[in-house]
């Protein structure tokens, strides 16, 4: 059982059994990486030489090597100790509780990758069960100041503060164009506003959510906060959604008014509490990937439910359409919804490849310290004379 306090986990070992392998944490890692460990609590099932502790530990490896590991597992038809395979890195064993049953251990690690913690036991038929804290950290500067955040994270509180100004930005603009026109404006242009103000501040707490993290460790409150603005977002676009489905209501006939008031809120509320879930749920539990997964087929089958009655409608409505006001006038309405329903699935996966790009600009951007682009003298001088011949 493993619960995270931020960037520091604690993890509950229990009953752990022969020939098992679980992953713990992963963190990227610069080229001043730490790795702090604390076990605490171990009891052990049989009484055993104290030789034979050293099947019983800790260790870490690349994802590459990681699916080496497992890829070697499968290639010989048996288990192998994973401590003893050359694609790992013995961080510590049980033989240092030879005086207590507790130990702390630093790890340094020079080389950045993204890289994975585990425990393993590969004794037969013994039990062990231990408490883990374990905190992985990046020092960074000439005083070594710790970053709690993995490599690849470490720009999210400047992200999300950026992007918390540019929804107050664009709420500004909203407010702007409701006073330029007060006599057409209604309830649900304010809800809409709600809706960008409560964006805002829940970007704003979770850029104050990583800051905590990235310096301390922990959230320090900041994570309730970023919950209850997170709530209060779904509820009001839930609001929302009922505003608008009383403007399209009207050019709808009952099985679609069905449909809609049905799948749309299911749809906005399965995927806020799943992420949320997502968030809180250890990085390698099942329960993490079937909730991904999960959340992966609502999507597709609510899509699928919500334009197939529209687009059979608009079918319908335009062979009487050509004769019928009323008709061309739904007809036009539900075009618009369902031109809109896709734009925003399409518009959604378009940012996030904007920002896939923009993010791998500033990654790999040209400077001579870039640690993605460490250049070895040694191995430069070696590739010059191997020119020269």
């Amino acid at each position: 059982m493993t619960f995270s306090l931020a960037e520091i986990r604690f993890t509950e070992i229990r009953s752990n059994d022969r020939y098992s392998v679980i992953p713990l944490d992963e963190f990227q890692f610069t080229h001043n990486g730490r790795l702090e460990l604390r076990v605490s609590q171990v009891t052990i099932s049989n009484q055993i030489p104290y030789y034979y502790l050293d099947k019983v530990g800790f260790f870490v490896c690349t994802r590459y090597t990681w699916a080496l590991l497992l890829q070697q597992q499968l290639a010989d038809g048996k288990v192998v100790c994973a401590l003893s395979s050359p694609y790992v890195r013995v961080i510590s064993d049980l033989r240092s509780l030879k005086v207590k049953l507790s130990f702390n251990t630093v790890f340094p690690v020079r080389y950045a990758d993204h890289y994975i913690l585990a425990f393993s036991n590969c004794l037969d038929q013994v039990n062990v069960s231990m408490t883990v804290q374990s905190a992985m950290y990046n020092l960074e500067g000439n005083q070594n100041r710790r970053d709690y955040l993995s490599a690849n994270q470490a720009i999210l509180p400047s992200l999300y503060f950026l992007l918390s100004l540019f929804y107050f930005t664009l709420a500004g603009i909203w407010l702007y164009l409701l006073y330029k026109k007060p006599l057409s404006v209604s309830r649900t242009h304010f809800i809409m506003l709600a809706v960008i103000l409560l964006k805002a501040c829940n970007l704003v707490f979770e850029a104050e959510v990583k800051y905590c993290i990235k310096r301390t460790g922990t959230g320090y409150g900041w994570d309730l906060w970023f919950s209850i603005f997170s709530i209060l977002k779904v509820t009001t676009l839930i609001i929302l959604i009922g505003q608008g489905w009383s403007l399209l209501k009207p050019y709808l006939q009952d099985k679609e008014k069905k449909v809609l008031l049905i799948v749309i809120p299911f749809q906005v509320v399965v995927a806020n509490i799943a992420q949320v879930f997502i968030d809180k749920t250890p990085l390698f539990s099942p329960y993490r990937v079937v909730c991904k997964q999960i959340v992966l087929l609502v999507d597709v089958i609510c899509y699928c439910v919500v334009l197939l009655p529209i687009v059979w409608s608009i079918e319908k409505l335009r062979e009487v359409a050509q004769t019928d006001e009323k008709a061309a006038v739904k007809l036009k309405m539900l075009t618009l919804f369902r031109q809109y329903y896709i734009m925003s699935s399409v518009l959604v996966g378009e940012l996030a490849t904007l920002a896939f790009y923009v993010y791998t600009g500033y990654e790999f951007k040209s400077e001579a310290d870039n640690l993605y682009f460490p250049i070895d003298d040694e191995e430069e001088e070696g590739d010059s004379e191997q020119l020269k011949l």
